[in-house]
């Protein structure tokens, strides 16, 4: 109850000042308050007081009688106003006590009681003071009172309406209204990284033409062919590493906002109030086409990993292509739909990562982590223990179906003997020619129309009947909870149990047609995908590549329905893979290109299409021409424009279209002729509406209605059926006699003969392309080509796995087949060469690299041996290792590693994995790229046809080492050439050592060149070499003792067949006396003319100087080539100094004097040693003390050494006297 009034208390807590700060005050300070607000208490309680709020927007008094409210009291001077958009604000008087309102009377009574209870307590001692400071506590003020904070989407009344300019109410809900957010945002490389990257190829540029120009200017006399050799290679070097180059100058990152796609397309909406996805729908496709090479058991887990991935239910189909028509993967296919109906709900419960069971139950980390539903433990065990019963199920297929075949085929034959039996005159061999055919049966006991274990007619691989088998029929569009019980072992209650659409294709294969092996199975699948689903998208795998990211395709589809994202024809994933060993020996995770060339691209057009895990555009992959586009015109493109719109289809006949194709690039014609289907040609249109991204900003252009794809889609039904397996058929229809008689026109028998594909532009401008082994290349180019552009999605998590083969020969002829295709489409229309003006400079570049990129194998190849050939003749590429060589040297080393360690920062690979790639360049450059470039100019030349064989993607079956094939080898002719290489190499270096060793006048500078070389070659063969040797530690010792004993033996015959210089082996040949310095001197020396000759009678005549084959005559061959050598010394010394003139004498007769043995040799001592030295000390430089002592020393081996030889012709030699 109130209590009693009091005496006044003199209190007052705070001040506001000028300048608007509120102060605490003294307790000394009296301020009289008086009212009803007196209670009693003790000295802290308080009668009256005075409030005054901060000057902030949102607590401020204002005058209420301006305001237009009633009785309300005047304002303070100091008083500010009130915020616009203010309609009530609140006070308390020092005089009443009252609390001043919108309006008066009881209500404002009544609202007083209710915002200062905390005033009417009956201890209400310090209630609305902070106790330590003494300070008004606003927070709690504003919770008793209930005081407004204003309006906005932090705080609204909802007693408060504002208007706003036009009359219109004004609610929270207005502010909850979120802007608009790109889907997607690019992060550009920071410019401390990209701007020194790019300096750096300039400097490396200039620094590569001044060296090539001086190797022009420099050519090495001694050996021309080498230095010719040489020099023609690095410029090829030069010219390859710049086209590689130039498309790297603009990497950028891209990250995906998973959070703003599913705001806009899965958050209930006014477009949308049931919260239905707006998504487009998405087709996956699977390639399978040989069971023994592609297990199904891989195929079925890269199934399950799509069925459960994190995409609408409703908007998802998954389709299989069996290329090869095996009851083997159709079984299995129909296993894993059967599994599946518990894999995905327990996925979806548990949000498992990985996807596919394989790698899930494979991986070394704890399975519980990151789990909270006490039942995990139990659903995984079970499931483990039914994905163990389904692959033992997949592994006994073979033997179940063969077992099932042989019973069945068993009986029919008998049943074609009782028949056969009982028709009279019947004999044995006629019962044996009506012995039916060795089927392979299905399960429920009927032929299987694809391919038999025993070929037969109509039953082969290229000859069978088209398949197609919905084993998952499309789900309905409401989710499907899972209820108690519903399950034995599991409970997926309130979990979606629904699966994807699921359908499995064997398009039809006749003798006689080219069927166009990938490209043509994938255009069967796009159309029939598009009869029984008609996804605006297609994301497509190879069978061993399965989602491991279950976000992935959600975060590929932001680029998609992004704005601007109507251009986007495809978006590419990087492939990771598997399985690989530690060290990456052949270097299959292909970082380099996959982190580098892949994600610079994406600054520029787009990445290339690289065959697996990518999302298309259907509208694109159709042959049609972006909304929009551009055209760059110059020399270097450098000149934009927008593009004209696409040009009209030709109404008819062929004239209109040679006039188009005249009028524009050929791959800028709209493609008119799909086929003879109607229900495919009208599903392109409702595929191109689709896929449009969403038109929810202004900046949107070619945009669709929120709320357009949430109708469900209709089942299929018998007549959609047959139409689907209509579009994958060859048309071929065998007429019974009959019906041939009575319809033999040739017209009629032509239409029913005929392909689906048949006078159509599939292969040719629609779908994937046809003519390579590399159909995927070439598909991307084409879209490029003509202006579409694509993205590079990197996701923080990967988002696709799959295998790679980690032997030696199966990688190399993959190689082989990636290599095979650059040629075929180097020398094809395809070639960048031709591409029109709406493809980018760089991404033309970029293009041309990858057709020329295999001809580099051929410079590759021969500047590989030159080193070794280096070593054998005793020569370098250049004449002399002097300064400059080894600074051009230097600058272009240092400026290629500086530049890998800046692309490896922007890139995010590891420096390892950078060498690796660079060896595996060399080992395939000399082995798979040669033959792929021999292939393709067989293909050219003679129009022989180009085959390859399938990479084996089974899994290893030794369970001990999951690595085993890495040192398996199996030969192949690829091994040759860098085998080769490697003998030649290492043999070459044993000859070059010992060369220099036993030469008289070693020739260290040009041996340290050619062992660097050969090192260098060898360094990047050593994985080549390692994956021969096989298993580390078990190469025999035999190869090794071996290996020595052939490189001696080969080093030895060299010796002795092409001794070293300035060895005398042959008086009569007096030139082995020479050292090469000398030797280059004879030329000169032969055709000059002295101007003074101190030591002999000299005569040039047109006559040869012969060697005396009797006793004497030798030991004048010795006075001759003494003399000569003397003559050589003294004319080149002239020579280099300019006293020498050049006269037009080819030979010459030297007269001899009688000379003895002594002054022949003082004179080589004295004359051509020092000559030798000298010239060296002119030319190269050196301490002239130093060169002196080496002079002495090489004059007392050679005086000793033609000593020797001079005695042991006179017979005047004994061991006593040397």
């Amino acid at each position: 109850m109130p209590s009693s009034p009091t005496k006044k208390t003199p209190v007052k807590f705070a001040r506001r000042t000028s300048s608007g700060h509120v102060v605490s005050l003294s307790r000394d300070e009296d301020v009289d308050v008086a009212g009803e607000f007196i209670s009693s208490g003790g000295p802290n309680d308080y009668a009256n007081y005075t409030v005054h709020m901060p000057p902030t927007p949102d607590n401020q008094p204002y005058n209420a009688a301006a305001a237009g409210v009633s009785g309300g009291p005047s304002c303070k001077p100091d008083d500010l106003p009130a915020p616009p958009y203010r309609k009530r604000a609140t006070r308390l008087s020092k005089d009443e006590g009252d609390f001043v309102g919108g309006g008066g009377g009881g209500d404002a009574s009544g609202k007083l009681d209710r915002r200062v209870s905390v005033m009417k307590s009956p201890n209400n001692k310090s209630m609305l003071l902070r106790s330590q400071t003494s300070d008004f506590d606003h927070n709690r003020w504003l919770f008793e009172t209930k005081g407004t904070y204003g309006i906005g989407n932090a705080f609204w009344s909802k007693d408060e309406v504002e208007y706003d300019e036009e009359g219109e109410p004004m609610r929270m809900t207005d502010f909850l209204e979120k802007p608009w957010k790109p889907l997607t945002r690019k992060v550009q490389v920071s410019p401390g990284i990209l701007s020194p990257y790019r300096l750096l190829v300039v400097v490396r540029l200039v620094f590569l033409i001044l060296f090539l120009s001086w190797r022009v200017r420099n050519p090495n006399p001694d050996a021309m062919w080498l230095w010719g050799l040489s020099i023609v290679c690095e410029i090829w070097f030069a010219f390859s590493w710049l086209l590689d180059q130039l498309p790297k100058l603009n990497p950028i990152n891209r990250v995906a906002d998973l959070a703003a796609l599913r705001e806009k397309f899965d958050m209930p909406s006014p477009t949308n109030p049931l919260g239905r996805s707006d998504l487009p729908g998405l087709d996956v496709f699977i390639s399978t086409a040989d069971p023994e090479k592609e297990p199904p058991l891989v195929t079925g887990n890269t199934i399950l990993s799509i069925l459960a991935t994190e995409y609408p239910v409703e908007k998802l189909s998954v389709y299989v292509s069996d290329d090869g028509g095996a009851l083997l993967t159709f079984e299995a296919m129909s296993e894993a739909a059967s599994f599946a109906q518990v894999w995905v709900p327990f996925c979806r419960k548990h949000n498992i990562e990985p996807r596919n069971p394989d790698s899930y139950f494979g991986i070394k980390r704890d399975p519980t982590k990151n789990k909270k539903l006490p039942d995990f433990v139990k659903d995984r065990r079970w499931i483990k223990r039914e994905y163990d019963e389904f692959k033992v199920r997949i592994n006994g297929l073979p033997d179940a179906i063969r077992r099932r075949s042989e019973v069945l085929n068993a009986r029919e034959r008998k049943l074609a003997r009782q028949r056969s039996g009982g028709e009279e005159g019947s004999t044995a061999a006629a019962v044996d020619s009506k012995s039916p055919p060795a089927a392979t049966w299905m399960a429920d006991s009927t032929h299987w129309p694809g391919t038999w274990a025993a070929p037969s007619p109509d039953h082969s691989k290229g000859d069978h009947a088209g398949i197609l088998q919905v084993m998952i029929n499309t789900p309905h569009h409401e989710p499907v909870y899972g209820f108690p019980g519903e399950h034995p072992y599991l409970d997926f209650t309130g979990i979606d149990t629904r699966l994807p659409m699921f359908g499995y294709v064997s398009r039809e294969k006749r003798p006689g047609y080219d069927h166009n092996k990938k490209a043509g199975a994938m255009n069967a699948m796009v159309r029939a995908s598009a009869i029984l689903s008609n996804g605006p998208f297609i994301l497509n795998f190879d069978c061993d590549h399965y989602i491991y990211n279950s976000f992935a395709i959600r975060e590929g589809m932001c680029y998609m329905m992004d704005r601007g994202g109507d251009r986007v024809c495809y978006v590419q994933f990087p492939q990771r893979f598997e399985g690989i060993d530690p060290s990456d020996r052949y270097a299959n995770h292909n970082t380099v290109f996959f982190d580098g060339n892949m994600r610079a691209l994406d600054g520029l057009q787009g990445p290339m299409y690289v065959g697996t895990g990518c999302l298309f555009r259907r509208y694109a992959l159709y042959g049609f021409n972006p909304p929009r586009a551009n055209e760059y015109t110059g020399l270097y493109g450098q000149n934009k424009r927008p593009a004209p719109p696409p040009p009209e289809p030709p109404n008819s006949g062929s004239l209109g279209e040679e006039a188009q194709s005249m009028a524009t690039h050929p791959d800028l014609i709209t493609p008119i002729k799909f086929g003879n289907s109607k229900m495919f040609i009208d599903s392109i249109a409702v595929a191109e509406f689709q896929g449009r991204p969403l038109a929810d900003h202004p900046g949107i252009k070619n945009g669709r209605p929120p709320g357009a794809l949430l109708e469900p889609r209709p089942t299929l039904d018998a007549a959609t059926l047959a139409e689907a397996v209509s579009v994958i058929s060859c048309w071929l229809v065998r007429l019974s006699m009959q019906f041939h008689r009575l319809l033999s026109t040739e017209s009629f028998i032509e239409q029913l003969a005929c392909r689906y594909e048949d006078k159509s532009e599939w292969g040719e401008r629609i779908g994937w392309i046809y003519g390579s082994v590399t159909e995927d290349v070439v598909t991307g180019y084409r879209m490029h080509n003509r202006g579409w552009r694509s993205i590079y999605c990197i996701t923080k998590r990967d988002a696709f796995r799959g295998t790679a083969p980690i032997n030696l020969t199966d990688r190399l002829h993959q190689v082989l087949r990636w290599a095979t295709g650059s040629v075929e489409i180097f020398f094809s229309r395809n070639n960048a060469f031709l591409a029109s003006s709406r493809l980018k400079f760089l991404q033309r570049i970029s293009y041309l690299n990858v057709g020329i990129y295999p001809f580099t194998s051929i410079f590759l190849l021969t500047y590989c041996f030159l080193p070794a050939l280096s070593l054998f003749s005793g020569t370098f590429i250049v004449q002399t290792l002097n300064m400059t060589f080894l600074i051009y040297l230097f600058l272009i080393t240092t400026t290629l590693i500086l530049l890998s360690l800046l692309e490896v920062k922007w890139s995010g690979i590891a420096l390892e994995e950078w060498w690796r790639n660079e060896q595996f360049w060399a080992i395939g450059g000399t082995s798979a790229h040669l033959a792929a470039v021999l292939q393709g100019l067989l293909k050219v030349i003679a129009g022989i046809e180009i085959s390859f064989t399938l990479t084996s993607k089974s899994a290893n079956e030794d369970e001990d080492d999951i690595y085993a094939d890495l040192y398996l080898v199996k030969w192949t002719s690829l091994f040759i050439p860098p085998l080769t290489i490697i003998v030649v190499n290492l043999v070459a270096m044993v000859i070059g050592v010992s060369r220099t060793v036993y030469s008289e006048i070693p020739q260290w500078s040009k041996l340290l060149g050619g062992l660097f070389f050969s090192f260098w070659v060898l360094a990047h063969m050593y994985p080549f070499a390692k994956g021969l040797m096989g298993r580390r530690g078990r190469t025999p010792t035999i190869i090794w003792v071996w290996a020595g004993i052939v490189s001696i033996t080969v080093s030895l015959l060299w010796i002795s067949i092409n001794p070293p210089d300035g060895s005398p082996t042959d008086v009569n040949n007096g030139q082995n006396m020479m050292s090469p310095t000398v030797k280059s001197a004879l030329d000169y020396g032969m055709r000059a003319k002295a101007k003074e000759s101190p030591w002999t009678e000299l005569h040039w005549e047109s006559e040869v100087w012969h060697t005396a084959e009797s006793e004497e005559s030798s030991s004048a061959g010795i006075y001759q080539v003494g003399d000569i050598l003397m003559m050589q010394a003294h004319y080149l010394w002239d020579i280099l100094r300019g006293r020498c003139l050049r006269t037009s004498q080819d030979r010459a007769v030297i007269l001899w004097r009688p000379m003895s043995y002594e002054s022949s040799i003082c004179k080589v001592k004295g004359m051509v040693m020092d000559f030798h030295w000298r010239f060296r000390h002119e030319v190269e430089g050196g301490d002239k003390d130093e060169w002196t002592n080496v002079v002495e020393k090489e004059k007392g081996k050679v005086d000793s050494q033609l000593q020797r030889r001079c005695m042991q012709k006179r017979g005047e030699f004994h061991a006593t006297d040397v």
